[in-house]
């Protein structure tokens, strides 16, 4: 190496936020950034002094990413507690010569700023809490504006309106804000509602289901692309989904099945504020919100090495869990009389519900949660012959709506062939059906290959075949 190069290592080390380390491969430690020292409670002469096996049994590192590399060979991602027990989110990368381990250089970032920071925003949730049962309503002087805004969002109960009352809170700021709960339990709503709520309440709000897009289309999808940059490309190139909410919020529904290789890259535009097209060589600056929702527990996800450590970290600032419909039974009343309304409006009749049906929707533990209980509502609308619509039309939710540890068997007797249809079209039709109820249900293309036991792509193709999409109304 020149002493030039040198001189340019030896800069972007000393002037790096993220801590470096360089580590020979039997493990001294050869160099380490100067912020280093204070958050792993030793001057970097003696730090340089050390291996880290030393500093990885004084409890200075817990644990060591680079034994880690020393072991696996293979690049590692990995939480420590730094002996002043401050938490940082650490990568190591391995350097050989040869097919010898030669160096080691590791990163790491101080995350006890971000921690103090989501602990702030959960004191203040805590006090939305005390304030709603002190006062039974939103803040003085804003009642009327914000009843509307619960008669929107559908929710009666208090823990509901504790939540929102936290993301009007929040809406101002540009904070990510990443929605946690089951399939169906209404965080689309929530996420339009925040976006209404914000200062870029004027600008769009896109929408995009993670799980829909296929793999070899969501990075063109996302990111755009220039002119020629691949076969089938349109001429006049295209602008991704990221600079489409230019401006406004970006809803990046079902994170979770993210792959890995675009969590890179989002990571990367969240952190430069930058994206780059498919064939271009410029970036282009991009401004907007991004919000996040998931059924799936990311912690769990990173363990299995599903998801980036750094990226949940990105994401995680302030983390909003929506409960079930069953934790929540005083919303079922308002979110009935809202669906029936539509589908009256939509249907062109004036229908209502016989009395002894509530017994039956109070007691429903509905564990496809909002988006069960309206496709439930619509079958009983539909299935009843005259304008009253009683218990015994409601029937059983379908064995597809439940899963398996609620082990109800369906009742549905098998659909009859026409008189006049081949084989090949009454099995078409019965694939279109099974897909349409699963539609209704599964989160993504992902679960519904699962589910079917084909692969993803196959799950695409078929719903194109029959003009199917995922219903995403109630993320």
């Amino acid at each position: 190496m020149s002493e030039i190069d040198r001189q340019v290592v030896k800069t972007i080390v000393e002037t790096a936020n993220d801590h470096f380390f360089i580590v020979g491969g039997t493990g001294r430690v050869l160099e380490v950034s100067p912020g280093a020292a204070a958050v792993y409670g030793m001057s970097r002469e003696a730090l340089t002094s050390s291996t880290v096996q030393e500093l990885e049994a004084s409890g200075v590192l817990k644990p060591s990413i680079s034994l880690e590399v020393m072991r696996t060979r293979k690049p590692a991602q990995l939480m420590q507690v730094t002996g002043t027990g401050r938490r940082v989110i650490a990568e190591a990368h391995p350097v050989f010569v040869d097919g010898r381990l030669e160096r080691i250089v590791s990163r790491s970032r101080d995350l006890t700023d971000l921690q103090l920071l989501q602990d702030e925003y959960a004191l203040l949730q805590k006090r939305f809490s005390e304030h709603l049962k002190r006062s039974q309503g939103g803040p003085p002087g804003d009642d009327g504006a914000l009843e509307e805004t619960f008669e929107a969002l559908q929710v009666r109960s208090s823990v509901m309106r504790e939540i929102a009352l936290l993301l009007k809170r929040v809406a101002p700021s540009d904070a990510n804000v990443l929605m946690l709960g089951e399939s169906g339990v209404g965080k689309t709503a929530f996420a339009r509602q925040l976006h209404r709520w914000s200062r870029r309440g004027e600008g769009p709000f896109i929408e995009v289901n993670c799980g829909a897009i296929p793999d070899n289309l969501f990075e063109s999808e996302m990111f755009g692309y220039q002119p020629g940059a691949f076969s089938g490309a349109a001429r006049q190139g295209k602008a991704g989904l990221l600079e489409q909410a230019e401006g406004g919020t970006l809803f990046l529904d079902e994170i979770g099945e993210l792959p890995l290789l675009m969590q890179t890259k989002l990571l990367k535009v969240i952190q430069d504020g930058t994206v780059t097209r498919l064939g271009d060589t410029r970036s282009r600056r991009v401004d907007f919100r991004l919000v996040v929702a998931t059924n799936h527990d990311l912690a769990h996800r990173v363990e299995e090495g599903a998801f980036r450590l750094d990226l949940y970290y990105r994401l995680n600032v302030i983390p909003v869990t929506l409960p079930p419909l069953r934790e929540r039974r005083e919303d079922i009343p308002v979110l009935v009389e809202a669906c029936l309304e539509q589908l009256n409006r939509r249907y062109g009749r004036r229908k209502l519900l016989h009395g002894s049906v509530w017994s039956e929707l109070m007691g429903n533990d509905w564990p496809g949660n909002v988006r069960e209980l309206e496709n439930w509502l619509e079958r009983a609308w539909l299935s009843s012959a005259g304008d009253l619509i009683e218990t015994p039309t409601l029937g059983e939710p379908s064995s597809g709506n439940l899963p398996a540890s609620r082990g109800r068997a369906s009742r549905q007797a098998p659909m009859p062939m026409g008189d006049e249809e081949s084989l090949t079209d009454y099995l078409a039709r019965a694939e279109r059906q099974v897909l349409a109820a699963l539609c209704d249900t599964l989160p993504s293309t992902y679960a519904m290959a699962k589910r079917l036991g084909i692969s993803q792509p196959g799950v695409v193709r078929k719903l194109r075949k029959h003009g199917l999409r995922i219903q995403r109304s109630r993320g």
